[in-house]
């Protein structure tokens, strides 16, 4: 792993825009080297059993920045191992970035969505701290876990945000029910991704 450079701010990237990040380069090349750096990323995640590598790997974008994989890694295929793996680091980005308000959402789906709820894994009562610690927890689940287990736990968290986004934005109109699809959304391409990993096809 690259070591933090000095210069360098996080890109901290909101609930609303966490996946909108956009390339410029080749796109040939990039989907070339999108799929080379996942599967050396997951490759060297699941083959180690240290903790400080995975610890190291989960918090890779606090110094790094969110910008370098969106480079590689937003315009790839959502069901893709690099596409998989952008949306888990973009989540967690976002989480970590206003993990207040993700709480608040959360919160206010969990009743709607309770299977879900259950899935994702929360500590009850959901707030910041919880939301934050359980957003670390799905990712290192990718390296120490089952990787297809790390994308359904998020995609459930994400149905139970956008429930709660509704209710709680309701009043947003257009705004609140574009956030919610865009979350539901993702959470389909988490649970596609999830299915693709198991049938051995994710690549």
């Amino acid at each position: 792993m690259a070591s933090k450079r000095e210069h360098h701010s996080p890109v901290k990237f909101s609930p609303e825009v966490f996946d909108q990040a956009e390339g410029g380069m080749d796109p040939a090349l990039v989907a070339e080297i999108a799929h080379v750096t996942a599967s050396a990323v997951v490759s060297r995640g699941r083959a180690v059993d240290d903790p400080e590598i995975h610890r190291r790997l989960v918090e890779f974008t606090d110094t790094e920045g969110l910008d370098g994989l969106a480079a590689l890694w937003a315009d790839a295929p959502p069901v893709s191992l690099p596409g998989a793996l952008w949306r888990l680091y973009a989540l967690r980005s976002s989480v970590q970035a206003d993990p207040v308000r993700m709480s608040r959402w959360f919160a206010a789906g969990r009743s709607t969505a309770q299977v879900s709820h259950v899935v994702a894994g929360v500590a009850d009562p959901p707030g910041a701290e919880e939301i934050q610690q359980m957003a670390d927890t799905i990712l290192n689940g990718a390296w120490t876990g089952d990787f297809d287990v790390a994308l359904e736990r998020f995609a459930a968290f994400c149905r139970v945000a956008a429930l709660g986004r509704l209710k709680l934005e309701d009043h947003e109109g257009l705004d609140a029910v574009r956030g919610a699809r865009k979350l539901e959304r993702t959470a389909e391409d988490l649970e596609a991704a999830a299915r693709s990993w198991r049938h051995g096809s994710l690549d």
